[in-house]
């Protein structure tokens, strides 16, 4: 005999037999069984027992009055294409199998009709009933694949036309801050790659999620050769959300090309220290602070660049707050802070 798994609220079967004994058999076989059952009658308790979206019909044949025959053609044309609801009629030996089958599939052309003859043994009622629960199972199946797949289409097109907004704001943001072709390509292609390697760990992470030690590492890495690190990376590892991997790993990779251009990272000696943090408390607060150290003096521009522009607006607008930005003549200084709940999910 077959184990049926119940997972949802189609796994139940409705005994629609209003004469003799049958519906009291075959509701004490099937709950031996441990499959839900309900019984029904021809009036209106029929229709309440129907919304309720039985998984399986079970109807002696001297129940298909035309009343009830209409009642179950509408609950059947209400059901969506993936379904196919089984009724296993329950016919006298001495029924015209041929008739009735012919009226009723004229009637329920959305069902799946069997037909058992009694009496019927009731391990063989029990092993029909089953397997056309396994039957609705697999239907259920079929339908959470394609709506997923849907969904997941949906999903596709939505990142795709952000990706596609995004590398538009980068390039004509870049464009306006460029002096020559030349720069515009270098500055634009390393925007596009820091960009390509938040999108690469977000995939990796398999969803909408990703860590923030992978973020920074992935944006961060290209500028270490040779075993020597000219960035120091110090923070606890945090799941954040796409959104805000993306928009920190832009971010430090606007401050890492004005460290290069500019800044600490322009001399030889030059580091950088990049730290983050969490409060403890009732509510966490995170905070990521950019000190830049050995470079040359810093003095203060006489204008902001796209750089500078864009990582005031896109971390205040991350986190709720103005970042702090201080051109110190011993070094740059950049720090931002918020609560935690606006990057992370999980706290």
């Amino acid at each position: 005999m077959k184990n049926v798994p119940v997972d949802s609220e189609l796994d139940w079967v409705l005994v629609l037999a209003p004469f003799r004994k049958d519906a009291d058999y075959a509701i004490a076989f099937l709950r031996e069984q441990k499959i839900e059952v309900k019984a029904a009658k021809a009036d209106g308790d029929l229709v309440e027992h129907l919304a309720l979206s039985p998984g399986i019909i079970v109807i002696t044949h001297e129940a298909l009055n035309p009343q009830v025959v209409d009642r179950i053609a509408t609950h059947l044309s209400d059901q969506p294409d993936w379904s196919e609801v089984p009724i296993i009629i329950l016919l006298e030996r001495t029924a015209p199998i041929a008739r009735i089958r012919s009226e009723l599939l004229n009637s329920w052309p959305g069902s799946r009709l069997l037909f058992y003859t009694r009496p019927i043994a009731p391990l063989e009622l029990v092993n029909g009933i089953q397997s056309n629960l396994l039957v609705r199972l697999r239907q259920r199946q079929v339908r959470d694949s394609i709506e997923r797949e849907r969904e997941l289409r949906l999903e596709l097109n939505h990142r795709v036309k952000n990706i596609l907004a995004s590398v538009t704001s980068i390039f004509q943001m870049t464009r306006r801050g460029a002096t020559s072709v030349e720069g515009l390509a270098a500055d634009f292609a390393g925007r596009l790659q820091a960009l390509s390697s938040v999108h690469s760990a977000v995939f990796e992470a398999g969803g909408g999620e990703v860590s923030l030690s992978a973020i920074v590492d992935l944006t961060v890495s290209p500028y270490n050769s040779n075993g020597e690190s000219r960035l120091d990376v110090t923070g606890p590892d945090l799941v954040v959300s796409r959104v805000a991997g993306t928009t920190i790993a832009l971010c430090l990779h606007e401050l890492i090309t004005n460290a290069i251009k500019y800044g600490a990272l322009s001399h030889p000696d030059g580091h950088v220290e990049l730290v983050w943090s969490v409060s403890k408390g009732g509510s966490a607060e995170f905070s990521i602070n950019w000190t830049e150290v050995g470079g040359p003096t810093v003095q203060e521009p006489t204008r902001q660049g796209y750089g500078t522009r864009y990582v005031r607006s896109a971390l205040g607008s991350l986190f709720g707050s103005v970042p702090e930005v201080v051109f110190a003549p011993e070094g740059f200084r950049f720090a931002v802070k918020g609560p935690l709940s606006r990057i992370s999910v999980r706290q």
